[in-house]
């Protein structure tokens, strides 16, 4: 352990939401279940994204049934893309700890201590989850699309100076003062990219990763990301990693 570990005391979850109905109570349900290390509170942040379908009373509904628990919920009047809903999450959170969480299944917030404790214990102030790294569950699907998540991994790694192993991951734990820091411009899946490429700039940054599960989507599940957004995720690779 850290010499000087910091003491944080509330982890804020941003939980981006587009026509979710189907699996929004069931993640917020999962996100509250879980009893995180360091005696962290949960602060929970959760941004319709301007959905079509019942996303927004569904959380409405499991946020008056769960008076007890702190659950923020944030409207857009549009649609504006995840990594918008990502800035008005960040905007809102007061914990000292960002934890972005999707609304689907495919992350498993039990999860969420396997990459506080590196934090915790001192060593770092952002840690990734990595879906390929660890001996962790990870379903099979899309061929193409591991070997999309590699060649931007690569590029971003290549142009920012790092090592990681999973660029894209939607799981990504920072210390709030560095992610409010940064000033960030991406609305769709470019976030990821982009974020990454900021973050990595900020003087003596350490920045950890970690093997966590996969539980992906099909499209017919209600996968979203598409072949226009990794086009996306090239062009911010470049802009915010060589053309900064």
């Amino acid at each position: 352990m850290s010499s000087n570990p910091i003491k944080y005391r509330t982890l804020s979850i941003i939980v981006p939401a587009y026509n979710e109905e189907k699996t929004i109570a069931t993640v917020l349900r999962a996100v509250l279940n879980v009893e995180l290390i360091g005696d962290l509170e949960k602060e929970v942040i959760v941004v319709d994204d301007c959905s079509s379908d019942q996303t927004y009373s569904n959380t409405t509904k499991f946020i008056e049934n769960n008076s007890g628990a702190k659950i923020h919920l944030e409207q857009h009047e549009k649609n504006k893309g995840k990594g918008a809903a990502i800035h008005t999450g960040i905007k809102a959170a007061t914990g000292d700890l960002i934890i972005v969480q999707d609304a689907d299944l495919e992350y498993d917030p039990q999860e969420f201590n396997i990459l506080l404790k590196p934090v915790i214990d001192g060593y770092a102030d952002v840690v990734y989850g990595s879906r390929f790294m660890g001996g962790n569950a990870h379903r099979i699907l899309f061929f193409w699309h591991s070997i999309g998540n590699k060649f931007l991994t690569f590029l971003s790694n290549m142009f920012n100076d790092l090592n990681l192993t999973d660029m894209e991951t939607c799981y990504k734990l920072f210390d709030a003062k560095h992610l409010k820091s940064l000033k960030l411009k991406e609305r769709r899946f470019g976030f990821e990219p982009e974020v990454t490429a900021k973050i990595a700039k900020i003087s003596k940054i350490r920045i950890y990763e970690v093997g966590i599960s996969y539980y992906g989507r099909t499209f017919e599940e209600g996968k979203k990301i598409n072949w226009k957004d990794g086009v996306r995720a090239i062009y911010c690779i470049l802009r915010y990693g060589l053309f900064r």
